[in-house]
């Protein structure tokens, strides 16, 4: 593994590495953006970013996991966005926003162990461990909430892409072997532990480009928004029982009642399921795993042959305790809950009936949920 001074050269002085985790949802899909509930967890792997002050008016970046892009080059005081600048831009953006004029340039060396393509935050992990760095470095005493919601900002008014709170909540915040039951309306949050002894997180990464998902996403989030328009009283969906359902489906088109449900029974799973968790019930919290998948694929349309496949297939090996889709949909991603014991056989069987009903080969990482963002030892 190489190091900051391999690449910028100099003496290995001065140097401070900060980490930040990828993280994964476990339960909770789709009802970020209508006020509900999600419940993520960080991961053991994530983004280190090593720094050192340089001497000059640049900050300049590297990144082990894109080496054809080289250091890229940028003045402290032209941090605009450059879509030329690729990966950069994540980490320009939260210095444009936290340090915009800032006279003294940096050395940055990144190195990431999360799995590409998996859907496990990467973009969100880049910012945090920069902000992160940046506010300790600087001392500006920001809190991890105030860092939270300046990644968000980065994200969706620097970067452009409209992403709701939980990727850059969960980085921030994790806790080792502690999920985060999250109300993406009140931002009010609370640790839930994960009972995963014996028991591995494992993702499936169908390989399936997710060319529908922006589409489809505005698609879903407008009917959501035509539907709350319609009942009185209610700020958000995410506010609404099941029993309240029950009461104003009538009110909806056949489209809205569908999506609505999804939303409803979703934040109801979630609110069961970390009680589950609470109580130790890891087989009953998989359960509710393979109903939210359900949902998703009936009430929510999200889900696409390639992710159904996958997850059936989970469901037919012996190991799985739990198994759905994990992202925004049409591709991507599954999260499972297997055993230890079974993880091998899992990967092969799953992987085989995958490529036997689809023609297409899955990737599967294993992976731990872990701490959130800090300042760590320099890697050596």
């Amino acid at each position: 593994m190489k190091k900051l001074t391999d690449v910028f050269g100099g003496k290995d002085e001065g140097i401070r590495t900060f980490f930040a985790p990828g993280r994964v949802n476990l339960i909770g899909e789709h009802t970020d953006y209508t006020g509900g509930l999600v419940l993520p967890c960080a991961l053991g792997v994530g983004t280190y970013v090593s720094a050192r002050e340089n001497g000059t008016d640049l900050i300049r970046l590297f990144s082990e996991n894109f080496p054809e892009a080289g250091i890229i080059e940028v003045p402290v005081y032209h941090l605009a966005y450059d879509p030329e600048d690729g990966w950069a831009n994540y980490p320009k953006g939260i210095f444009h926003h936290l340090l915009q004029g800032e006279p003294r340039g940096k050395d940055l060396y990144y190195q990431g162990n999360i799995p590409n393509g998996a859907g496990l935050s990467s973009s969100a992990s880049i910012e945090i461990a920069t902000a992160v760095m940046v506010n300790e470095w600087y001392s500006l005493g920001h809190s991890t909430l105030d860092l939270v919601l300046i990644s968000q900002e980065v994200e969706n008014r620097y970067i452009g892409v409209n992403c709701g709170i939980m990727d850059q909540f969960a980085v921030g915040f994790g806790k080792a072997q502690r999920g985060i039951l999250l109300d993406c309306g009140s931002l009010k949050y609370d640790y839930i532990p994960l009972p995963l002894e014996g028991i591995s997180i494992v993702i499936a990464n169908s390989n399936v480009r997710r060319e529908l998902a922006g589409s489809a996403y505005n698609e879903r989030r407008k009917t959501c928004e035509d539907a709350l328009l319609k009942l009185e009283g209610i700020a958000s969906l995410g506010e609404l029982t099941p029993e309240d359902f029950s009461r104003v489906m009538a009110q909806l088109s056949d489209e809205e009642a569908r999506r609505v449900r999804h939303v409803v029974t979703e934040n109801d799973r979630t609110r069961r399921g970390a009680e589950l968790l609470r109580n130790g019930d890891i087989y009953g919290f998989g359960q509710l795993m393979k109903e939210s998948h359900e949902s998703l694929r009936v009430d929510y349309e999200v889900t696409g042959d390639a992710l159904d496949a996958l997850v059936d297939a989970a469901w037919q090996h012996h190991g799985t305790i739990g198994a759905r889709m994990t992202g925004a949909g049409f591709g991507g991603c599954t999260v499972n809950l297997v055993a230890e014991t079974a993880v091998p056989s899992f990967i092969q069987e799953v992987g085989s009936a995958y490529e036997g009903s689809t023609g297409r080969t899955a990737s599967f990482y294993v992976v731990k949920a872990g701490a959130g963002a800090s300042e760590v030892t320099p890697i050596r």
